[in-house]
């Protein structure tokens, strides 16, 4: 920061090229996802309860990892469920909670969407970069979100567990 409170030339430079690249390759991303008849947030719900121990989350879970409100998690999450991707239940561990579960269906769509996705992701932002530069950029953008997230908003607090 400059004395005035401003960001200096390095600074502005550094945050307006991480401003444009997120801009970027978030809109191309939706592009093909929208090509694929899904949204950014779908995506993203599948691909967390893919990785999910046993396919599942809770949605408190997901919106808090997402950084998505819990009101539009909802509605994709319905969405997501009509079209037979994911299955919504109550909590077995708390009565006000959903657990939010990947079907077959959601497995399967991954995997027809995600050879793609990954073409464009290496296209975009990997290819350009030598191994050792995706370490450190890979280091650095771990490092600031770590730090953002001891300041979370409330969509990406974590909250409180029920107890066992």
């Amino acid at each position: 920061m400059t004395d005035e409170g401003g960001l200096d030339p390095a600074e502005l430079g550094a945050y307006f090229a991480l401003e444009e690249v997120s801009s970027l390759l978030a809109h191309a991303v939706e592009q093909h996802l929208r090509g694929e008849g899904l949204t950014s947030v779908q995506f993203k719900v599948l691909m967390q309860l893919f990785e999910a121990p046993g396919g599942q989350l809770r949605m408190t879970d997901l919106a808090d990892g997402l950084v998505v409100s819990r009101s539009g998690l909802t509605y994709q999450a319905g969405l997501l469920e009509k079209a037979g991707l994911i299955a919504r239940a109550p909590s077995p561990d708390d009565d006000r909670s959903t657990t939010v579960s990947l079907t077959a269906a959601g497995r399967e769509r991954i995997f027809a969407v995600l050879p793609g996705h990954v073409a464009l992701v290496r296209r975009l932002l990997l290819d350009p970069l030598p191994r050792e530069d995706l370490t450190v950029l890979g280091g650095l953008l771990t490092r600031v979100r770590d730090h953002m997230r001891t300041d979370p908003p409330r969509s990406a607090a974590p909250r409180n567990r029920p107890r066992k």
